[in-house]
């Protein structure tokens, strides 16, 4: 009896210290160890504050924040467009969850310009492509998730979670070099002030844009394509 109470007082207080130490962290929240790290929301998971449709402002749009998630909702008549940051950013490490619906296409684009004579999002910043693998354009190897959109494969193989699970991915950028992680794979990396990715602009369908991939600093996009994508945990710290 005495060493049976002995275990079950050792095993609660083994769980209350676990418990302590290793606090649930919420969807949308910080954990004590992000905090420390430097990390800051981009999504408060309730609202779209930060964020505006590109060249429109804080116009009501298909975009909405809803359940925990930034989501963007297929076939409706509101605005569509791409969802851009408030702010710019150069050198830092983005992390972010997100789902998407059966041949859903849809990316994050990074060093955004924003102005009345570029068009769209993807005329200045690269893509971290985001593609649900029915759809059918998953058989491109430089379309896969994961990949620096039309200028590399997959630096290494890995699959998306299941429909409606979440994958996780990574953007790094440092002095202009990226790196791209999706599901704790490296699947891209870069040099966006060397002459080899000028040389590869320059030869690519984004010759036609003249900003196109020239920044190391911008705002961050998330892209609209018409198929259901959600994203949550949207955090970022500045690396030196």
């Amino acid at each position: 009896m005495k060493l049976t109470a002995f275990i079950t007082v050792a095993g609660l207080t083994a769980a209350i210290t676990t418990s302590c130490s290793s606090p649930q962290v919420k969807d949308n929240e910080l954990s004590r160890d992000e905090k420390k790290e430097g990390y800051q929301l981009l999504f408060d998971g309730s609202t779209l504050k930060g964020w505006h449709l590109y060249n429109l402002g804080d116009t009501a749009s298909a975009w909405v924040a809803q359940d925990g998630e930034i989501r963007c909702l297929p076939g409706t008549d509101a605005e569509h467009g791409d969802l851009v940051t408030d702010g710019e950013f150069e050198n830092y490490e983005l992390k972010f969850d997100w789902k998407i619906s059966k041949e859903g296409n849809s990316g994050v684009f990074i060093n955004v310009v924003e102005r009345p004579d570029i068009p769209t999002a993807w005329a200045s910043g690269p893509e971290y492509q985001l593609l649900e693998k029915g759809h059918h354009d998953y058989e491109k190897e430089m379309k896969r998730s994961g990949c620096l959109y039309g200028f590399s494969s997959q630096l290494n193989p890995v699959e998306l979670k299941p429909l409606e699970e979440w994958n996780h991915s990574v953007i790094k950028q440092q002095n202009g070099k990226i790196e791209f992680v999706l599901n704790d794979v490296v699947t891209a990396r870069n040099d966006f002030n060397s002459d080899q990715w000028k040389e590869a602009v320059a030869n690519s369908n984004f010759k036609a844009f003249p900003e196109f991939g020239k920044q190391v600093k911008g705002r961050i996009a998330l892209q609209d394509w018409n198929k259901g994508i959600s994203f949550k945990n949207i955090k970022i710290r500045k690396i030196d």
